[in-house]
């Protein structure tokens, strides 16, 4: 809605709503300030007439909400089936094939990530934008999977609010909001989301347990990469953590999916199993390999740049990073080789 709103202004936009009701569409764009913009609004699921109408009022931009509503009566199965689905998109391809008109498709997505209904819906499409975020938390990222124009490597972040999604501009400076100060277990970390460098706070909390089989748990980052860095900290390192609970969490529902954060994962997991905190305006990143060697990541510059902008004044990096990287006023930069070498430099030396 909030999309019309912009649009409008020089387009002719038509929103076919197989969800909601003009009524509620209307609820809606009154409480978001676009019920003055000239939208043209048309609540239908059938795939022909909508397409009729469509080419009664040829508009510039036809907006469908959502795909898995739509049904064809060629085919008998129930709308949102992997036939009506694959069908109602390829006439709506043609349709915006032959006519020059600028189609968004909406589609659920089911609790995995995945799009509901046949994958293949992906590949028939030009763009794919995911619009995602955790829903105990008010903000939404909108990622790009997919782009036949242009690249994917982009991230947009949003804060949802009683009227709309509003842009944040700094994200690094909000996902480190309310960190507390002096506190064991806690690590930041730069990551990149497409092409934007995003400070991130990865949180630890290893306690001893007395059950046999100690209790492991991750939120934002995933699970088997975890439980590797676990086994490869008590390995290399000699720290015992079988006989602890572990817990792992990333701050602010962000989830990670790159491996740069790994250094950052292993320092808060000592910081909490050695009850030491890391010093305040230090950030640490690097992939860690199964020997415990600390492998370069791309960017690492832009990272660098990123958390010095935000006051950090000592960044970890891996050593072979140390060639290619240019430290800004003001910012130390530490090379390691290995985990060990990382843990001895940080909770021995600061």
């Amino acid at each position: 809605m909030q999309i019309c709103g912009h649009l409008c202004k020089k387009s002719k936009v038509v929103y076919v709503t197989g969800e909601e009701s003009e009524k509620q569409l209307k609820i809606r764009a009154q409480r978001l300030g676009v019920d003055d913009c000239g939208l043209f609004v048309l609540s239908e699921t059938d795939i022909n007439t909508i397409l009729d109408m469509a080419e009664a009022s040829a508009p510039d931009i036809l907006i469908v909400d959502s795909v898995q509503t739509l049904y064809s009566d060629e085919l008998t199965s129930a709308p949102g089936s992997v036939g009506q689905v694959k069908e109602c998109t390829l006439s709506l391809m043609r349709f915006a094939k032959n006519t020059g008109t600028t189609v968004f498709l909406i589609g659920h997505v089911n609790k995995d990530g995945a799009i509901a209904g046949p994958k293949v819906l992906e590949h028939m499409v030009d763009c794919v934008l995911y619009f995602e975020g955790d829903r105990s938390y008010s903000y939404r990222m909108l990622r790009a999977a997919k782009n036949r124009f242009g690249s994917t490597n982009e991230l947009g972040m949003f804060e949802m609010i009683d009227t709309g999604l509003k842009e944040v501009s700094n994200p690094s400076e909000m996902l480190l909001a309310g960190r507390p100060e002096n506190t064991p277990g806690t690590c930041v970390t730069c990551v990149m989301e497409g092409s934007r460098p995003i400070l991130a706070e990865i949180q630890a909390l290893v306690s001893p347990t007395s059950f046999n089989v100690p209790r492991r748990n991750s939120n934002g980052i995933d699970y088997n990469r975890a439980m590797m860095l676990l086994a490869v900290l008590e390995k290399r390192t000699k720290v015992r953590l079988s006989n602890s609970d572990a817990y792992i969490n990333v701050i602010a529902g962000l989830n990670i999916q790159e491996p740069g954060a790994d250094i950052a994962i292993i320092l808060a997991i000592m910081s909490s199993s050695l009850d030491k905190p890391i010093n305040e305006g230090f950030l640490a990143f690097g992939e860690v390999g199964l020997t415990g060697e600390l492998r370069p990541v791309a960017q690492a510059n832009q990272r660098i740049a990123e958390a010095s902008r935000l006051g950090f004044r000592k960044c970890l990096i891996p050593y072979q990073s140390k060639s290619r990287v240019t430290a800004p006023e003001g910012m130390e930069i530490i090379p390691v080789k290995s985990i060990f070498d990382a843990i001895r430099k940080v909770f021995t030396t600061e």
